[in-house]
């Protein structure tokens, strides 16, 4: 049943936070596709991991700075680093395209969002907000919005035996 009011509105109101939801999901699975495969875009062709080549290692040699620079960039060529940021990438696009898991995907996303804001801090255009901080918010909304029920999985999956166990996953 789709509720007709969500935590941040009404009915009407959904359609920016599904948009939003959707778009944000499509960023995350291409983010993962393109280093995965090496499509061309931000992961040249053999370049990328299927190739042997770190996902990570590029961004935390080269793009990290700040504070926190040195920190990020002994992570580099990790593949424990490589695993976990690649799955994160998955998982996220998968949950925000399906409308489903929107909690955890909201907390889990936020910490990696809230990392990357870390390996530049500060950042070089604003002293607080760059992009990283506006996907938390975004992550955060679509959660509390329940976006995941319009165009999506998410009012079937909070019906599993599963995540009525465990609410935490809805």
């Amino acid at each position: 049943m789709i509720p007709k009011k969500s935590l941040l509105g009404h009915e009407r109101d959904i359609w920016a936070w599904v948009a939003i939801r959707i778009t944000l999901g499509w960023i995350f699975i291409w983010a993962f596709l393109d280093k995965l495969l090496g499509l061309g875009y931000a992961t040249k062709s053999g370049q990328a991991w299927i190739n042997g080549v770190s996902p990570t290692s590029g961004y935390l040699n080269f793009g990290t700075g700040g504070l926190f620079g040195d920190l990020f960039a002994d992570l580099a060529n990790n593949a424990v680093v490589d695993v976990v940021f690649m799955a994160a990438l998955l998982l996220l696009g998968v949950a925000l395209l399906l409308g489903i898991g929107l909690k955890i995907a909201a907390v889990g996303g936020s910490l990696l969002m809230a990392l990357l804001w870390l390996s530049n801090f500060p950042p070089t255009n604003n002293p607080i907000v760059d992009e990283h901080v506006i996907y938390i918010f975004a992550l955060i909304g679509i959660a509390l919005a329940q976006a995941g029920r319009y165009i999506g999985l998410g009012a079937r999956w909070s019906e599993t035996k599963l995540v009525k166990r465990f609410r935490f996953l809805e």
